[in-house]
């Protein structure tokens, strides 16, 4: 099962900037997941397919759709439990 996590961002938000290095950890420890940045600025018909209305958004979802959404900076041990339930 493949499981996605889209990071929903643009250059010009704060909070984006806080959650990148938490992101870049992520990234590093969970090797099978495909991590995705999306810039809503230059990606809109994929953040309007998404429901994206806040910054950041990320998206965790697998072969069965998708498995958690969250909004506004999201701490590390919350992404790590949901892309464990996601099947990572």
């Amino acid at each position: 099962m493949t499981v996605r996590l889209k990071d929903f961002y643009a250059d010009w938000c704060g909070p984006c900037k806080t959650q990148d290095p938490i992101l870049e950890e992520l990234e590093e420890a969970f090797g099978d997941v495909e991590f995705e940045k999306i810039d809503v600025d230059q990606d809109q018909e994929t953040a309007n397919e998404y429901s994206v209305r806040s910054l950041p958004t990320l998206v965790i979802e697998n072969d069965d759709g998708v498995i958690e959404r969250f909004v506004g900076v999201t701490q590390r041990d919350q992404l790590e439990d949901a892309l464990r339930q996601a099947g990572a």
